[in-house]
């Protein structure tokens, strides 16, 4: 039995990158003290999120996938896995990116593809999703209101991916906000979208979120793991913390599927107008 100890961190960002890297060379070295060897970190925790989602909102420092920066959280990385939100500057267009990085470099980079509100007067879209092989197994990232879509989840599960990662900054309602972070809507729907996305492709879930606030946005933190039976087996709740949990994802993945495999008893004849189907038919899972 090999199994892995991972986490995913509700925690505040802003625009100071150097208080950034120092709240995240903190949690890095809690985790390695823990033995994790996965962890997961809010969207935009470098450089923090926009500050309102009505368009037009300063957004975080522009970053290069290649530059100083992601240098910088690879070498804290070491050698854990390491996924982390931030600005991408690709040279013409800004993206909302997720970055996967290990000691060894830089493993996958993932760009925001469903913008939620005004989001898209900020950031470019991006295009695709797709899984990639890490020292910890094969990963699928995506970010936020990207699970609100189960075609995303469902094509990186297609791709072979075991364990998918979704980085949010993830505010409360903004129309009849709860006086009780924990009773609010969009909380209940940030866990049911979590849970959903994991069973319904049977695979392990991290689901990190910022927690606090900023500019106009109260987050609703909720980070935690989820099972491949939709379980949650660690939680943050609506504070800043880390959610822990230890797992044979191999055999978690073998025992969930073992009767009735989601995505093997698929019938992608039945449902011909999903693209993702006929895109990801007799793939690697």
């Amino acid at each position: 039995m090999t199994t892995l100890r991972m986490a995913a961190v509700a925690a505040p960002f802003d625009r100071d990158l150097d208080e950034d890297f120092a709240r995240i060379r903190h949690l890095v070295g809690k985790a390695r003290a823990e033995g994790v060897g996965l962890l997961a970190l809010p969207e935009a925790c470098l450089g923090g999120y926009l500050a309102n989602l009505d368009g037009g909102a300063e957004g975080p420092p522009p970053l290069r996938v290649d530059g100083p920066e992601i240098e910088r959280l690879r070498k804290l990385a070491g050698d854990m896995v390491v996924v982390a939100g931030y600005c991408e500057d690709s040279g013409d267009r800004l993206y909302n990116s997720a970055v996967c990085v290990h000691g060894d470099g830089v493993l996958g980079n993932h760009r925001k593809v469903h913008q939620p509100l005004s989001e898209d007067a900020s950031y470019g879209a991006g295009q695709s999703f797709a899984a990639f092989d890490t020292p910890v197994g094969r990963l699928g990232t995506m970010i936020c209101y990207d699970k609100a879509f189960p075609e995303s989840a469902r094509a990186l599960a297609l791709d072979g991916a075991e364990i998918g990662v979704c980085i949010s900054a993830w505010p409360g309602s903004r129309t009849n906000p709860a006086a009780d972070l924990a009773q609010d809507r969009w909380k209940r729907r940030f866990d049911l979208f979590d849970r959903a996305r994991a069973l319904e492709n049977q695979i392990v879930w991290l689901s990190a979120n910022q927690s606090g606030t900023f500019g106009s946005l109260r987050f609703v933190a909720s980070a935690k793991v989820v099972d491949p039976g939709g379980e949650i087996l660690s939680d943050t709740g609506v504070a800043e913390g880390m959610a822990v949990t230890e797992l044979d994802v191999k055999e978690a993945l073998e025992t969930a599927r073992r009767s009735m495999g989601h995505l093997r008893d698929r019938r992608p004849e039945a449902y011909p107008g999903l693209g993702v189907e006929e895109e990801f038919a007799g793939t690697r899972y």
